[in-house]
């Protein structure tokens, strides 16, 4: 689809999308193998829609021959999406909340850690089964309470060192001391939850938590890998048998791929409702920017390299900005070399500087209760004190 066709997606796609969670959608054997499998993988495999009988290999397999690869990715925040609460870096002590007549204690023992909530009369006390997120803007609890999943009321954040109301919940004073637990997850949310914050936990629409790994590993995003091993072990062609995602296009890798969990333009309608708060998913925020076209050189991979931490300095964004916006003004010598080579000419530059773009045309922005400040990925010219365009 034209990147701008998709604008005219509708609130239906958001439901298609859940369904689309729990499809069987391909499942890799030897017998793809070559340029036509190769093909066929790179364009079926999602991290969000894993068949059933998919059996993962592990990073230790991957590392045989990507050890580089595997242990700069295990530094990632991708791979630290989740935490164990035994591992945990954050679960470590006691911490406290009060919300009118509730009282929230989360409270180390051994290798575990409990979620306590009283009203001063009756008390619920589990032990927190999952810790998502690694703490570095925050990290959310699940528990498990009469056979359902919840998540925690009250969340980590790192800002404040301390609790506060998680993301989504419900700010008015809960009826019950259940409902002031937190949120019952449903089947979708749970699934959605495991899929992209584990490798493994989910497969033919199905949550096994038995075998799921830690976080957004190799496999999460580039397919099982035991036959792709096998076959490279054994002499044969095995780059068909594992997915590649450089051979998706610039919006195919934004939109569809990396949308399956950080949301794209499909959800327009409910995103968008979500106002300032859909900062957070960055495909849906980035559609919108003018500069925004199929072309890999905007793509979420231009920037962020999934098997690396995430960069910092602003002079490593300078650059990828410029290798779109060059002119003689700001750049000695013209076009960069890349600019050069590209098959779309460089427009013009910025008539300001070309020092820390993202300071003017990407802002960070703190939504109401998250305590941490977010970069939107809607690249524009921001005017001072302009107020959130959504």
């Amino acid at each position: 689809m034209n990147p701008r066709g998709r604008k005219r997606a509708l609130s239906w796609a958001v439901c298609l999308s859940y369904l689309l969670i729990c499809g069987t959608v391909f499942t890799p054997s030897s017998s793809t193998s070559g340029a036509s499998g190769q093909e066929s993988f790179a364009r079926r495999w999602r991290p969000t829609r894993v068949p059933a009988g998919v059996i993962f290999v592990g990073d230790q397999a991957c590392a045989e021959c990507h050890k580089d690869k595997v242990v700069s990715q295990s530094q990632s925040s991708m791979a630290m999406a989740m935490e164990s609460v035994k591992d945990s870096k954050v679960l470590t002590g006691k911490m406290s909340f009060r919300d009118g007549d509730y009282s929230y204690e989360i409270k180390r023992a051994g290798d575990q850690s409990f979620y306590t909530v009283t009203d001063g009369k009756e008390t619920i006390s589990l032990p927190i089964l999952y810790a998502f997120g690694q703490g570095k803007a925050g990290q959310t609890y699940v528990l498990q309470y009469d056979g359902a999943f919840y998540e925690g009321r009250v969340s980590f954040y790192q800002e404040i060192k301390g609790l506060d109301f998680t993301i989504g919940q419900p700010r008015a004073t809960p009826a019950t001391l259940r409902e002031a637990l937190g949120r019952r997850l449903s089947r979708v949310e749970t699934l959605n939850c495991f899929n992209c914050h584990a490798t493994g936990a989910v497969s033919g629409g199905q949550l096994h938590p038995d075998k799921l790994t830690l976080g957004v590993r190799c496999e999460a995003c580039h397919g099982p890998g035991g036959d792709h091993i096998a076959a490279n072990k054994a002499g044969r062609p095995g780059a068909g048998l594992i997915f590649n995602p450089a051979q998706l296009s610039g919006d195919e890798l934004t939109q569809d791929f990396c949308a399956s969990c950080h949301r794209g333009n499909e959800e327009f309608a409910l995103l968008k409702s979500l106002e300032v708060n859909n900062v957070r998913f960055q495909p849906y925020r980035m559609f919108h920017s003018k500069c925004y076209s199929d072309d890999r050189r905007i793509s979420c991979t231009a920037c962020h390299d999934p098997h690396e931490p995430l960069k910092v300095a602003a002079a490593y964004y300078d650059a990828k900005c410029l290798k779109c916006h060059q002119s003689d003004k700001n750049v000695a010598g013209g076009k960069t070399a890349q600019a050069a080579a590209s098959d779309k000419p460089s427009e013009k530059g910025c008539r300001v500087g070309t020092r820390n773009c993202a300071s003017c045309h990407m802002p960070k922005v703190e939504p109401p209760g998250a305590h941490f400040k977010f970069t939107d990925h809607y690249i524009r010219i921001v005017k001072p004190n302009e107020a959130y365009k959504n």
